[in-house]
């Protein structure tokens, strides 16, 4: 209707006309329009019930006083790292989400894919654009064959066109299908960031614990070996025992104090990790200092279905939303294999000067269809189609290996945290044995049964096994945390 009254000089009939052709060839486009290529179909779950070979026991045995349970679970552990019970190992992971470069990194992309999609949209509303041009110009009468002087003049254009394209075959549907897929690859691709980064956090924390309590216990250890040594050495000097036991508790005591600057190591390099995972640079962020004994092992661990992991894990939702953009992109080239139909509209005045411009014979406009044909191309949409086709198959593939790593991954860790009740049970009774051999030597060194020497030889068994069951508490905690995120321990994300 505006259009038409725009046009006071255009027979209504033949614009009447023009746009029942118009209408017609878009409602055709409409009724007749489908999305060629491939309907993307969810790959099928692992039909199987279990991770490993062997059926797993519901419970791991007692070590140290606890044992761990394995529930089945409809989802896997929401806040996971709360379940070791620290308010400081919570801190910790939270001001790793707030400050880690790789997780802004990865929500700046969700945001570019999120913004790219809503872009995409638009490809379905029409397409609207106003221009105005001024310019100086010379005709030449001699390019008509015109002996007359050529003539120099302004040209004033001002014109607005509107373009509307029928996606019969469905090519811009698959393409905003193709940009859903990458915002939920995205997506997941933010979630597999955060849970990375929980469970490298929570790693650190437990070993930086572990190596405060190796490097305390092994401190003990030397004392008691220097003392060991005195005695010794002054049992020597008697002429009681020989040198050689004096030259065996040195070696010995060299070797324990040679643990030290490992650890020590391993235990600045743990605060390094810490304060980079948190965004910091070492020298100017000290992490919170985590002790074993303030996280609790988690006695519950909701164990998902291999159906259920499949559909929640993060890395393999973004394959699984790599596999559908592949889908899309082969809907894509099928497309452009075909006619592309367009509603082209155009209106505009042009003139020598400002003031002739809204003359009425100033005035020029266009509207109908356009249709695009591929004849020949050299074989090169074949070749892309092909092409396409390819890409599907090998994010198909990616998507398989992906499943299977995920379904090795939570194996082993159901494993290692089975195998390490069951060694964590045999070193908690040799620490328990060694203690009680040690109370009694304390008792009869008070009595005058036994000497000093006795007493410590028994002290830093003791400690040896103290040291063990450090190693395997953290081995514990350790695995625990990897089967947790193995699983696709999931949060509500940060907004």
């Amino acid at each position: 209707m505006r259009l038409a009254a725009a046009l006071p000089h255009v027979s209504r009939s033949k614009y009447a006309r023009a746009t029942a052709l118009c209408l017609s060839v878009l409602a055709a486009g409409l009724l007749s329009g489908c999305a060629v290529g491939p309907d993307f179909v969810r790959p099928q779950p692992p039909q199987t019930d279990r991770y490993t070979r062997t059926p797993l026991p519901t419970t791991t045995v007692s070590a140290g006083g606890t044992a761990q349970r394995f529930t089945p679970s409809s989802q896997p552990a929401a806040d996971w790292w709360k379940r070791f019970g620290s308010p400081r190992l919570d801190a910790l992971v939270a001001a790793g989400f707030a400050g880690n470069p790789g997780v802004q990194a990865e929500l700046a992309s969700l945001q570019q894919s999120q913004d790219n999609l809503r872009a995409g949209y638009g490809v379905f509303y029409p397409q609207v654009n106003a221009d105005f041009n001024a310019s100086r110009q010379a005709f030449s009468p001699a390019r008509f064959g015109s002996n007359a002087p050529p003539s120099l003049f302004n040209l004033l254009t001002l014109s607005a066109s509107i373009s509307y394209a029928l996606d019969v075959f469905g090519g811009q549907r698959r393409t905003i299908e193709g940009l859903q897929a990458q915002t939920a690859f995205q997506r997941a691709t933010v979630e597999a960031t955060y849970l990375t980064l929980s469970g490298n956090l929570v790693n650190a924390a437990i070993a930086q614990a572990a190596y405060l309590d190796e490097i305390d216990i092994t401190q003990q250890v030397i004392t008691l070996q220097q003392r060991q040594l005195a005695l010794t050495r002054t049992q020597a000097q008697a002429g009681t025992v020989p040198y050689t036991s004096v030259l065996a508790l040195k070696s010995a005591l060299a070797a324990s104090e040679a643990t030290l600057p490992p650890l020590r190591q391993k235990l600045e390099q743990s605060r390094h990790l810490l304060a980079t995972l948190a965004g910091h640079a070492p020298a100017q962020w000290t992490p919170p200092t985590i002790r074993l004994d303030e996280l609790t092992l988690p006695q519950e661990i909701p164990v998902t279905l291999p159906s259920v992991l499949v559909r929640q894990r993060p890395d393999i939702v973004a394959a699984e939303a790599s596999l559908h953009a592949a889908s899309a992109a082969i809907g894509v080239a099928t497309a452009a294999l075909y006619p592309a139909f367009t509603l082209d509209a155009g209106y505009g005045q042009n003139n020598t000067s400002f003031g002739n411009l809204l003359q009425s014979n100033a005035t020029f406009w266009s509207f109908g269809p356009d249709v695009s044909l591929p004849v020949f191309d050299g074989g090169t949409l074949r070749a892309k189609q092909a092409a396409a086709s390819a890409g599907y198959r090998q994010a198909l593939a990616s998507y398989r290996q992906t499943v299977l790593a995920a379904l090795g991954q939570v194996a082993d860790a159901l494993r290692g945290v089975q195998h390490d009740a069951e060694t964590g049970q045999a070193v908690f009774a040799a620490r328990h044995a060694a203690q009680a051999t040690l109370h009694l030597l304390q008792v009869n060194r008070q009595a005058g049964l036994v000497s000093s020497l006795q007493v410590i030889a028994a002290d830093l068994q003791y400690q040896q096994a103290r040291l063990t069951c450090i190693q395997i508490q953290a081995q514990r905690l350790q695995d625990t945390t990897a089967l947790l995120v193995a699983l696709g321990g999931w949060w509500n994300l940060p907004a």
